[in-house]
């Protein structure tokens, strides 16, 4: 196979701009210097307008799970109590990390149902020091109700830990609006650029609890990455990537060129017409939702159809050159996902539906061809 020519519509990595890998060819600087410092600074600002956030901002050089790390290991020490949401894989590691630094609250649901705000309520009244929570489910394809756990984490005076990995840049989120303590982004998904930076914001208040937290992370200590940010001279605390700093200026300016309206819009638009196009097939979608919920705008879940593995439609895709993600842990087999996040087009969207059908009528689950492209280009034609 081609990597050249294979179609990437996972749910990370995305396919990266040809001018965003020539940016990472450009010759190696100093990470102390004005030239670092102005490229950094470059990132940070336009982050701040896609995060919709005036708390300070660091770039890690990790993925994203380095940031979620830094997010819980910088706030929280033995004996806190967190309340993690698990609905999918990510709230799942959510949950892991906290219990490596504090005392966990379990708040548990079956993956892909929707939070049950009672619950939330009921776990905050109990008493603890933070909340987690994944924005945007890619495991499960669903969107969790970032603005309403906010509403409960100020009512109850807990810090707001929020993965938006997946949906920063590609969907709204407000991260002061919402009055998110620690908002995580990775690089690798609705950014569109390579793997291996994680964005974080930081709050004031985040910051005065670290102030008392006497055991923070090393390389993730977020106390070190503001002293180095405030510095008058902008630097990481550690060797940055800086490759990759390249490779994230330039995916950035792509973001402000494209205008973040305009930018959520084709990531709804797109993940409207994939879900148009599968309806066609009458392939159900895998998320169980509620009032607070909605389909994830930047992958699409949906259950495999009865008596074919989802890892069989997962591979019969890859032969065809277009890259799907399954299910993970006990949903292998059950499902599988379609990515439509980064700088996806509607052809992108459309080879996708058509190569699903392909594959579908020839394991005898359609008749003929054609309805779930004719659906999704329907849908696309609203952009």
């Amino acid at each position: 196979m081609d990597l050249e020519d294979t179609l990437l519509m996972m749910p990370g990595p995305v396919p990266v701009a040809p001018r965003v890998l020539r940016a990472m060819s450009k010759p190696m600087i100093n990470h102390r210097s004005a030239e670092f410092a102005a490229i950094y600074d470059d990132c940070r600002e336009i982050l701040a307008d896609v995060y919709q956030t005036k708390n300070d901002i660091f770039v890690i050089s990790g993925s994203g799970t380095a940031g979620m790390e830094a997010a819980v290991g910088s706030v929280v020490e033995s004996g806190d109590k967190v309340v993690a949401i698990e609905n999918g894989k990510f709230g799942e590691r959510f949950k892991d990390l906290a219990a490596l630094y504090g005392e966990v609250v379990p708040l548990e649901f079956e993956w892909g149902t929707s939070v049950d705000l009672e619950l939330v309520k009921e776990k905050l009244e109990a008493g603890a020091k933070a909340i987690t929570l994944v924005h945007n489910e890619t495991s499960a394809g669903i969107l969790n109700p970032a603005a309403e756990i906010g509403k409960l984490a100020k009512k109850h005076d807990v810090l707001f830990i929020m993965d938006g990995v997946t949906s920063l840049g590609g969907d709204e989120v407000k991260v002061d609006e919402w009055g998110v303590d620690i908002a995580v982004v990775g690089s690798q998904k609705c950014l569109a650029a390579p793997p291996g930076l994680a964005m974080v914001s930081v709050s004031e208040k985040a910051f005065e609890v670290m102030n008392d937290v006497k055991k923070r992370p090393y390389y993730n200590d977020l106390k070190a990455y503001k002293k180095s940010g405030d510095k008058a001279r902008t630097e990481t605390p550690y060797t940055p990537a800086i490759p990759l700093f390249y490779a994230l200026q330039e995916a950035l300016h792509i973001v402000k060129e494209e205008g973040m309206e305009a930018r959520i819009n084709r990531h709804r638009v797109l993940s409207e017409a994939v879900r148009a196009g599968v309806a066609e097939m009458n392939i159900e979608m895998f998320p169980q939702l509620n009032e607070y919920s909605q389909y994830s705008n930047t992958v699409s879940a949906m259950k495999a159809p009865e008596g074919i593995d989802g890892e069989d439609i997962k591979g019969d895709m890859k032969k065809r050159g277009i890259i799907v993600a399954g299910g993970q842990a006990h949903l292998k087999g059950k499902i599988f996902r379609v990515g439509s996040m980064g700088n996806v087009t509607a052809r992108d969207v459309l080879s996708t539906i058509q190569g699903l059908e392909i594959v579908l009528k020839k394991r005898g689950c359609l008749d003929g061809l054609g309805a779930g492209v004719e659906a999704a280009n329907s849908v696309i034609d609203k952009l």
